[in-house]
């Protein structure tokens, strides 16, 4: 089928029945968001205690502005949870498909949730039902489960998701645009009306397109980062600085000021997973993509990089050395830690010699002496402060706001010896020095 675009419209559409398998972070914020464009919205998840607490009312991820969305579908009777793929399925005129599809020990993306919800909710499908893989997955997917699923009266549709972690909700009201293929362009223009409400063009395409969409536009992000994490240490090699850098960029309305923020290393669930699946596409395809995999190797420079910087701020010797590490997510204003670098640094720090005392404002339970076991080998803190008491250095690895807000005072009086390696550059240098601190950044001078 040939590629083609058409507005949705922003007027009203009738109310449809909806299931969506698998409550994290991408199918929690789209079945919020389709119950509030009025949909009737049933959750499936086999995780019982996730289920009980989202029926209270509680948030299994953090997520802004995603608990006033789900109470309301709640209240208003539009939004359910149920324990099983099966009983969500039912009856059913969409089904979306949201569970995990993590990364193999081979690099390939793991299909075996997809293909058991699948396999779950084959024999309760409602004849005429669209299925759509809402999921990140591989080229060719679609057709896994149209074999999986063993029904021809059943149609099945790549819709891929483009949230951001931590403005998944703002981005789910407010899409760019909605990407559906499908070989039945009736059923794909189904699943467009059923976000009319959001007023976001659709983009109508075949399943195998779709799918490689969302790759290239991760690739894509994750080319960015990359390259803007390259021109920081440019930067600091030839004495310009990297703020000012980007302000010559960003407004050049080719480029833009998206993603172009110098950091510790791009991670999270989407960026590394996509971009080593793209890869093996085009390994599959015969092409070595040297311009991605030079992209990949960047990312891995700029994570060895910051432990450099972190090793320097402590004499160029690791062991024996106490580090504060303020920020474990992948990035601000989400809970997430999946392929974090920050993770990644403060273990191989750890790796290294150094007592790592760690603080981020998502990681709880501490009182119960069982760290995550992603975490260990640190020592987690229960504020900013305590993790730089007797420290030698301090790397700031996520932007959490709360960061801006600390008495600096108080923690130059707590460590050892007042230097900071700010990965996220969220501070002023000139400040800190004022203040008495060793400041370095990315690409600052």
């Amino acid at each position: 089928m040939s590629s083609g675009r058409s507005a949705t419209g922003g007027g009203a559409t009738a109310s449809r029945d909806v299931a969506i398998i698998g409550v994290g972070y991408v199918g929690l914020p789209t079945a919020a968001t389709l119950a509030h464009l009025g949909h009737r919205v049933v959750c499936g998840d086999t995780d019982e205690a996730r289920i009980a607490a989202l029926r209270r009312g509680e948030m299994p991820i953090l997520e802004a502005g995603l608990e006033q969305l789900v109470r309301a579908g709640m209240a208003a009777g539009r939004l359910r949870f149920v324990t099983s793929a099966a009983a969500a399925a039912e009856g059913a005129e969409f089904v979306f498909l949201c569970v995990p599809t993590p990364q193999s020990d081979d690099g390939s993306a793991d299909l075996s949730y997809v293909e058991a919800a699948a396999r779950e909710i084959g024999p309760v499908l409602a004849g005429g039902a669209v299925v759509v893989n809402k999921s990140t997955v591989p080229v060719g997917s679609t057709l896994v489960v149209e074999r999986v699923l063993g029904r021809t009266d059943v149609t099945v549709v790549s819709n891929p998701e483009f949230l951001r972690e931590g403005t998944a909700v703002h981005d789910s009201l407010h899409p760019d645009r909605l990407l559906v293929g499908a070989d039945d362009p009736e059923a794909a223009a189904r699943v467009g009306r059923l976000f009319a409400g959001t007023g976001a063009p659709l983009i109508v395409t075949d399943a195998t397109t779709a799918e490689t969409i969302k790759y290239a536009s991760n690739a894509f992000l994750a080319t960015k980062l990359s390259f803007v994490n390259a021109m920081a240490r440019l930067c600091e090699a030839v004495g310009a600085d990297v703020r000012d850098l980007l302000l010559g960029l960003g407004y050049d309305k080719r480029i833009g000021f998206d993603y172009l923020r110098p950091g510790p290393g791009w991670g999270g669930s989407c960026l590394p997973k996509d971009t080593a699946a793209l890869l093996r596409i085009a390994e599959s395809a015969g092409y070595e993509f040297p311009l991605l995999r030079g992209v990949v190797s960047g990312n891995e420079e700029q994570i060895a990089s910051m432990v450099d910087k972190v090793v320097a701020e402590v004499g160029g010797q690791a062991a024996g050395s106490v580090v504060a590490v303020w920020g474990l997510t992948f990035k601000a204003n989400t809970d997430d830690r999946r392929t974090s670098p920050a993770v990644d640094i403060a273990r191989r720090l750890a790796a290294l010699g150094a007592r790592v005392q760690a603080y981020d404002p998502t990681v709880t339970g501490l009182a119960t002496g069982r760290p995550p076991a992603d975490l260990t080998g640190l020592e987690l803190c229960p504020d900013a402060y305590e993790a730089c008491r007797g420290a030698d250095a301090l790397a700031v690895l996520t932007e959490w706001d709360e960061f801006r807000r600390v008495d600096f005072d108080k923690v130059r009086d707590l460590m050892a010896s007042p230097r900071v390696m700010d990965a996220r550059n969220l501070f002023d240098p000139a400040a800190l020095r004022r203040r008495g601190f060793a400041y370095t950044g990315i690409g600052r001078r």
